[in-house]
């Protein structure tokens, strides 16, 4: 059984059940084509009426994530043909932003160990000061030429290896294989020098522009956070925001 959030301050049913058969669709455990579940073992699943379930799938009907056939039962569509595309976007990861320069984003060196959270990091992952987390430290770059060195801590949980040999490809296709799905974010960015930790990992000297990106991003409806501080070389990198 799927357990929902009812909570006074929680969204309708209805719409956290719909949210969750998009994150179903969008991690594939419901594949194009696919036939889900009939409304009464949905009714179990969630443990909620069926004019709840209906609404969750009408919603997914107008959205043309699902499709009902008479006598037959209800289908998933082609998630890229879906009406109401903003559930389907993602944060772009370094790999995907670089492979859309037509680049192949490289780890160059990668560091992973288990700290226990201060006061500033327990404020940014929303736990108690003295948890643990997870800190995954990498130089990024494409060529094998390093220009963006990332420090990523997130809350640590038993399914996260600690082996940084895990970590040489995309972190987000890694947290993807864990249920995962990062599709919110909050970022900032600012220019300064680099401190003596970027000069050592990104090869620098202390007068070398630095862009920082600090974001926080999470998976809507869940628990997740993650806390970055991206530090580019400031001549080997630009930041784009598309409105189209």
């Amino acid at each position: 059984m799927v357990k929902l959030n009812k909570g006074k301050e929680a969204s309708p049913l209805y719409a956290q059940i719909a949210e969750e058969i998009r994150h179903r669709i969008e991690l594939g455990m419901w594949k194009t084509g696919d036939k889900i579940p009939a409304e009464v073992d949905l009714c179990d699943m969630y443990n909620v009426s069926r004019i709840t379930i209906r609404k969750a799938i009408d919603q997914l009907v107008v959205e043309n994530l699902l499709q009902r056939e008479r006598a037959k039962g209800t289908f998933v569509l082609d998630p890229s043909k879906s009406k109401n595309q903003e559930h389907f976007t993602y944060v772009r990861s370094f790999t995907k932003e670089m492979a859309e320069m037509g680049k192949r984003a490289v780890t160059l060196k990668a560091e992973v160990k288990l700290i226990s959270a201060n006061s500033f990091l327990a404020s940014k992952l929303k736990i108690a000061e003295g948890e643990r987390v997870m800190e995954l430290n990498r130089v990024r770059g494409v060529n094998n030429k390093g220009f963006v060195y990332f420090k990523t801590y997130i809350p640590y949980d038993d399914v996260y290896s600690l082996n940084a040999d895990d970590y040489y490809e995309s972190f987000y296709e890694v947290l993807k294989s864990k249920g995962i799905i990062v599709n919110e974010i909050t970022e900032y960015i600012e220019a300064a020098r680099p401190t003596q930790e970027v000069i050592e990992n990104l090869n620098v000297d202390e007068n070398e522009p630095i862009l920082i990106r600090v974001r926080v991003a999470s998976q809507k409806n869940t628990d997740f956070v993650e806390y970055t501080e991206c530090y580019y070389i400031g001549s080997e990198y630009r930041y784009y925001i598309d409105f189209t």
